[in-house]
């Protein structure tokens, strides 16, 4: 299935279940943009020579991952759910997705850790630090079918972390890092309309930024279509 065809098909999901992914992610989404922020201004009023970040910075830097894992946890059941046909309501979605949240908590941090170990490699050694973006990034989309791994497959995060690579090897890669790249124009118009709504206040700007927080879940459609068109038929019977 050409990549048009796929963005197509993600973009009709999102559409037709644009109220069942609202009911089931907004609550996540707000938590998580809120924390986002808080930390943010933590890091941009701390002092550049003295900084002081303690254990409730360490407390609330878990809380952002562990809302963020159930976030992906639901929205990945939702979308296999829906996949096969099933329709429950988000409370009952959201308790489901629970036990996925510490494989996929600990696939995430296995994974971040992958992804930057290039760049903080390369960035040693002064302006080849763009060689190990370039890697990080291309490690970024070659494992960005963790997630999928582990909630519909139901692999262990080691080995969602080794399917997920070997199942984005070949033309599929070029495929993802083409969906990803839709981060990059939603960034700038997050980007644009944060600014203005950082004018306004507060309220203003985590309506915003929440609001293209849940914009952006259109590229984890995307990529699940992408992932559910290339499956092996005897993952797909089971």
């Amino acid at each position: 299935m050409s990549l048009i065809a796929i963005l197509t098909e993600a973009l009709n999901f999102f559409r037709n279940h644009i109220r069942q992914l609202a009911a089931l992610t907004l609550p996540l989404l707000l938590i998580q943009v809120a924390i986002q922020l808080w930390l943010g201004n933590e890091i941009l009023t701390a002092d550049p020579e003295n900084p002081q970040f303690g254990a409730s910075h360490a407390a609330v830097m878990m809380l952002l991952l562990l809302v963020f894992s159930v976030l992906i946890a639901a929205l990945t059941l939702f979308l296999e759910l829906r996949s096969q046909g099933h329709e429950l309501a988000s409370g009952q979605i959201l308790k489901a997705s629970l036990p996925f949240v510490p494989p996929l908590l600990l696939a995430g941090v296995f994974s971040g850790l992958a992804i930057l170990a290039p760049v903080m490699i390369f960035a040693a050694f002064g302006p080849l630090w763009l060689i190990g973006l370039v890697v990080g990034l291309y490690l970024f989309a070659r494992l960005a079918y963790v997630n999928f791994m582990v909630v519909v497959e139901r692999l262990t995060p080691l080995e969602a972390i080794k399917k997920s690579f070997s199942f984005s090897a070949g033309s599929i890669a070029f495929k993802t890092i083409a969906v990803l790249m839709l981060y990059v124009p939603l960034s700038l118009f997050a980007g644009v309309f944060t600014q203005l709504a950082t004018q306004v206040g507060f309220p203003l700007q985590l309506v915003v930024e929440t609001f293209f927080a849940f914009l952006g879940l259109f590229v984890n459609i995307a990529l699940f279509r992408l992932y559910m068109v290339n499956r092996q038929p005897a993952e797909t019977d089971k």
